[in-house]
């Protein structure tokens, strides 16, 4: 007769790997990351049915071996190999989620809570409760209460476009001192467009994390002389 595992044991398992990585995805997608609820959940699903037919597998082994002990020389159990390719192979659906620009790239720390995902799926699947409780309460620690913890200075690059003459730079460099925010770098040049000869003032600034960008453009915007803003991380 074949040995199937407990149908209530592999719905609690899947369950948990479903609620744990749903409020992980809903942190992701609630911050507009590019992977949200359904992404995280159907790759703890897929982790966890994996280890789930390991389990699986690993039972029908032990139990052949038992009704056929003169085979257990021939038989091998390697209970890690199916895992084991969830954890490598993961990494092609958390690239996708990785945007690289000229001047920043986005995307990583919600590539690792893919990665996270799934071995906690793989950890619910193999009933491994405590694990996954424990490593589920240590990626929300991460994902929320850390940022708010640690407060790491963000460097960002700062592009003003205007007109007029060096008492306009002085006005903008003089708003953003006020504002604590530390230049660290100036790049200036001029060009000519439209007949009309234009500044480009490209800055970069470190910023403390409570700083709100859109405040800062909007000030910067709104100078009579300025042409165009843009503000990207470094």
């Amino acid at each position: 007769m074949l040995v199937t595992m407990d149908y209530l044991e592999i719905t609690k398992r899947l369950l948990l790997a479903i609620i744990l990585s749903g409020i992980i995805g809903f942190d992701r997608e609630y911050k507009n990351r590019p992977a949200g609820v359904r992404t995280h959940i159907l790759v703890a699903v897929g982790a966890c049915v994996v280890a789930l037919i390991q389990e699986q597998i690993a039972l029908e082994t032990v139990d052949y071996i038992k009704n056929n002990p003169s085979l257990s020389g021939s038989l091998s159990l390697n209970q890690g190999r199916l895992t084991a390719q969830v954890i490598s192979g993961i990494g092609f659906l958390g690239a996708g989620t990785i945007m690289v620009n000229k001047t920043s790239v986005k995307g990583l720390t919600t590539a690792a809570s893919i990665w996270a995902v799934a071995c906690l799926g793989i950890a619910a699947g193999e009933g491994f409760y405590a694990i996954t409780l424990i490593g589920f309460m240590a990626v929300i620690l991460v994902l929320t209460v850390l940022e708010r913890i640690i407060r790491v200075p963000v460097l960002k690059i700062l592009e003003i476009d205007y007109t007029g003459d060096d008492t306009v730079k002085h006005e903008l460099v003089a708003f953003l001192k006020k504002e604590n925010i530390e230049i660290r770098n100036v790049n200036y040049h001029i060009c000519q467009e439209d007949h009309q000869k234009v500044y480009k003032l490209l800055l970069e600034l470190e910023c403390a994390p409570n700083i709100k960008a859109i405040d800062i453009i909007d000030h910067l915007a709104d100078h009579p002389h300025v042409t165009k803003v843009m503000l990207e991380d470094s």
